[in-house]
């Protein structure tokens, strides 16, 4: 199904110039107007926010953004190159994580960032998530047709008791496990792909989501720095597209930070791959 996303607009011009763009890399365009945006706004939705429309200041704006990333949307904005919201400019910059356009000429640059990401997202939905037919592990169906078995437990809530349910989220990126002993837990679907291969592997499962503590923080900059470099990219090209300043990632890259999850997430987009891939090395 392909990735569907919202422009928040009330000027016909800017839907003439990014749809075409976001159509062509197979996305499905709907317009609302800026005040429809609290009611119309999805989780992990990919959505455009048109920052010239009337009623945007520099308040309204960043309320709009703020609640999309409160809310997992992935938002892009775009802006005029000369405003009267410098004073706002970085705080835009990371809550797009680098998606903002300032120019015509940006248009295509972000479409083509937020198609990617939105695809990532896809790809890495739960189509079927159940208990294997072989038992004492969970088999799991993503969007891409790829399917995965991950050994329980599967989560440190899993006692190993029988499983009585399983519910999808709307978003069919997590899911709710429901045990007899009435333990209850939510799983990503990038933490079921993590435990997976690392199962597969013989090693010891990765850390909880949002917590980095127990990765490798060389291993993990090597790999980044190495994927960075196989998909042509500078450091400053990488910043560019993630927001995230240049001598941080270099800092990451040296295994002198380990990044959060999140920055792990908005590297590896940037880059093209899976977070799992720059977690597991696969």
């Amino acid at each position: 199904m392909a990735a569907s996303v919202l422009l928040f607009t009330d000027r016909d011009s800017f839907v003439s110039a990014w749809r075409p763009a976001l159509e062509g890399l197979g996305m499905t365009v709907t317009a609302a107007t800026p005040d429809q945006l609290p009611e119309r706004l999805g989780k992990h939705a990919p959505i455009v926010i048109d920052a010239m429309s009337s009623g945007y200041d520099e308040d309204e704006l960043l309320a709009h953004l703020g609640l999309a990333r409160a809310l997992g949307a992935v938002p892009a904005v775009m802006m005029a190159a000369e405003t009267g919201m410098s004073s706002i400019d970085e705080l835009v910059d990371d809550l797009c994580a680098g998606l903002v356009a300032r120019t015509a000429a940006d248009v295509s640059r972000v479409a083509t960032v937020l198609a990617r990401r939105a695809g990532s997202l896809q790809a890495r939905r739960f189509e079927y998530l159940t208990v294997s037919p072989r038992g004492g592990e969970l088999l799991a169906i993503l969007a891409d047709g790829t399917a995965f078995l991950a050994p329980r437990p599967v989560h440190p809530s899993d006692d190993l008791s029988e499983v009585m349910s399983i519910t999808l989220a709307d978003d069919a990126l997590h899911a709710t496990i429901e045990l007899s002993s009435g333990a209850r837990f939510e799983l990503g679907s990038d933490e079921f792909l993590v435990r997976s291969r690392h199962s597969s592997a013989g090693t010891t499962p990765a850390p909880e989501a949002g917590d980095m503590s127990e990765v490798d923080g060389q291993r993990l900059g090597s790999r980044i720095r190495a994927l960075r470099l196989a998909a042509g990219l500078t450091q400053a090209e990488l910043a560019r597209r993630t927001g995230i300043h240049r001598p941080n990632i270099a800092r990451v890259e040296a295994g002198r930070h380990t990044p959060s999850l999140e920055t792990l997430s908005r590297l590896a987009s940037a880059i093209g791959v899976p977070t799992t891939r720059v977690l597991t090395g696969e």
